[in-house]
This record gives structure tokens, sequence and C-alpha cells, in this order.
């Protein structure tokens, strides 16, 4: 009596038997996936990072079909300002040093270390800054890719002080 493997073969050698690989991420885990995938690659980012003392300095990495991967350095005392993503949502991974987030206009703050990943929605407002006293380096996948980046008025004085919750391996927020 033959087994359906005997009569069938090796399904892993049959590609046609196999469910297509996508051509690109998908959802929002798979983002969050590729962004920690070219994290572990530092031979392939590292040597492209530059510093700036004047601005934030920021590579385009890779685009795919309707998303867009982008490095950028952050020596410290630099930041973003308030701002949003437009339409697109995203992922931002903190590969190297430590960053600041603060959610909203009056929002919590969140300490970034190498590692952490934060995925946002359109609309969502933030402010990155390297409040550290060393070079940050993130990854920043945008899904749409980002046409705009509307800035928002800080309300730094209603921002609560002291450190804030360890965001490391947070989504969603």
């Amino acid at each position: 009596m033959n087994s359906d493997v005997q009569i069938a073969g090796d399904p892993l050698a049959i590609p046609h038997l196999l469910p297509p690989v996508p051509a690109h991420p998908s959802t929002v885990s798979a983002f969050a996936g590729l962004a920690r995938t070219i994290a572990a690659d530092r031979d392939g980012w590292a040597p492209l990072v530059q510093y700036d003392a004047t601005s934030r300095w920021y590579h385009r990495l890779r685009t795919g079909p309707g998303y867009e991967v982008w490095l950028l350095s952050w020596v410290p005392g630099q930041g973003s300002g308030a701002h949003d993503h437009g339409r697109s949502s995203g992922v931002l991974t903190v590969l190297q040093g430590e960053l600041t987030e603060r959610v909203g206009t009056r929002g919590a703050r969140h300490t970034l270390r190498a590692g952490a990943q934060r995925v946002f929605a359109p609309g969502y407002v933030h402010d990155v800054v390297n409040d550290a006293l060393e070079p940050a380096v993130s990854l920043h996948i945008y899904f749409p890719g980002l046409t705009e980046m509307p800035l928002h008025p800080t309300q730094s004085a209603e921002l609560p002080a002291g450190a804030g919750a360890d965001a490391l391996g947070a989504l969603g927020g």
C-alpha cells in the first residue's frame, strides 16, 4: 500500500503545493518583523550611518510596493518636534542608543532603548528626542510611503517629569 508521501512525493519539493510567498509585508506584524530583520543585519546598515551636528541625518534604506524604510541618526539633543505622519502608518525601531518618545502633545514619555519598537497608525502624534549623552540610530518604516509630516504645537510644560515607561517591544503605542 502506498502512503500519501510516496504518491505525491515530498511536498516541500513541489513548489506548486506551497502557499505563495508574499512579495512584500501586508500586515502590521509583518512590517514589525521586517524592521527586526533589518535591525539584525547590523553589517548592512551600520556602515551607512552618519552623524550631523546641525540636523538629524536620514537615509532612505529601502522601498517596496507601498512602503519605504528610513535610517535616521540622532546626536544628543536632536529631536523631531511633535508631529504625525499624515495618512501613513509606521514602525519605529531603535537600533542603537536610546531615544525618548513623548506621545501626543501632552502625553506620557517612553524611553526607547536598542531593540524597542513602536507601531503607530495615521494621526498618531509624537515627539522623538535623543535625551541621552550618546548618539542614537533608528529605523522607520512607513506604509504607505511618507508624503507629509505635519507639525503640532508642543506643550512641554505640561509633560510629566521623570522617567517614562519602558516601551521595549511595545506595539500599537
